[in-house]
């Protein structure tokens, strides 16, 4: 196995072939409590936006000034962005429920239909701001990515160990608050309700969130139930900048938390297809977190 450097990252490469398989790690779940345990939602409706039109206006009587020029239909206001998050968290179970936990650990399976892959998902998550992902691919391997609080890094049989630098490590980082739901105002520059658009054959609420570490995320909510419905997220990885589109639908109670069980993802030309079946909550030992030997390696 010899070491290389590409950029700021250092990562071990395997001798030998490297399955033929692309962006495995690019599945990246943005820390487990934006993807799993506060994806989903409950509670109050939103009424569907509609166009507020003028009352028609009155024929001018015989010898009056010309009427004035016909009103143009004012659209309907957006909520603020801040209203469209809070009403997310308090339909997924409110901000003491996501408070409540100090640790979560979902599993479920994923599969790339394209590729003919399918596999098992654990992905874990604990304060403060710690989290795992495992898969395991039928014919591949197991893909590793993870965050201790201070180093972000990767193990997989196309790059081996890697550690993360730099811009990817400064993501990982903002990627791994594990109340990351609360969508804590100190962490962004500014929260903006762009517009109602189709998503997904839904009316969305599309929500722009430009962080403070760089960059912006951009997010739906459906206008008739608040439910998150997806997301358009740009990280950088050891590929290059990848923006992917992810959907998030069947939402399932688990505990005090509603969550949606499917998140569907597109990276490029490949769709990833997260599928829950299980999570347990505050649970998870510390040792779960602890630094793999070949990563610990790359630290010397």
């Amino acid at each position: 196995m010899s070491s290389v450097h590409r950029g700021r990252l250092r990562f071990a490469v395997p001798d030998g072939p490297v399955p033929a398989i692309s962006k495995v790690s690019g599945l990246r779940m943005r820390g487990l409590t934006t993807t799993l345990v506060a994806a989903g939602v409950l509670g109050m409706a939103v009424a569907s936006l509609s166009a507020q039109f003028p009352p028609p206006a009155r024929p001018p009587k015989v010898g009056s000034q010309p009427s004035a020029k016909p009103q143009v239909a004012k659209p309907a206001q957006l909520p603020a962005a801040r209203a469209i998050l809070d009403k997310h968290l308090a339909a997924i179970g409110g901000r003491q429920a996501v408070l409540s936990h100090k640790s979560t650990h979902a599993t479920g399976t994923l599969s790339m239909p394209a590729a003919g892959v399918t596999g098992a998902v654990d992905v874990y998550g604990a304060q403060p701001n710690r989290t795992l992902l495992k898969v395991t691919l039928g014919g591949v391997g197991e893909v590793v990515e993870g965050f201790d609080g201070t180093h972000g890094w990767s193990i997989s049989p196309m790059t081996g160990p890697m550690l993360l630098e730099g811009k990817q490590l400064e993501e990982k980082r903002f990627d791994s608050d594990f109340h990351s739901e609360l969508r804590a105002e100190d962490r962004y520059v500014s929260l903006t309700t762009l517009e109602q658009v189709d998503f997904e054959g839904r009316p969305c609420y599309k929500v722009r969130l430009v962080r403070k570490t760089g960059g912006e995320d951009i997010e739906f909510y459906d206008v008739a139930t608040g439910l998150k419905a997806g997301s358009i997220t740009t990280r950088e990885t050891q590929m290059g900048t990848v923006t992917g589109t992810t959907v998030e639908t069947d939402y399932k109670k688990f505990g005090n938390l509603l969550q949606p069980t499917t998140v569907r993802s597109q990276v490029g030309g490949l769709q990833q297809v997260i599928t829950i079946t299980a999570v347990d909550y505050d649970n998870v030992p510390a040792s779960i977190f602890e630094l793999p030997a070949g990563i610990k390696a790359l630290l010397k």
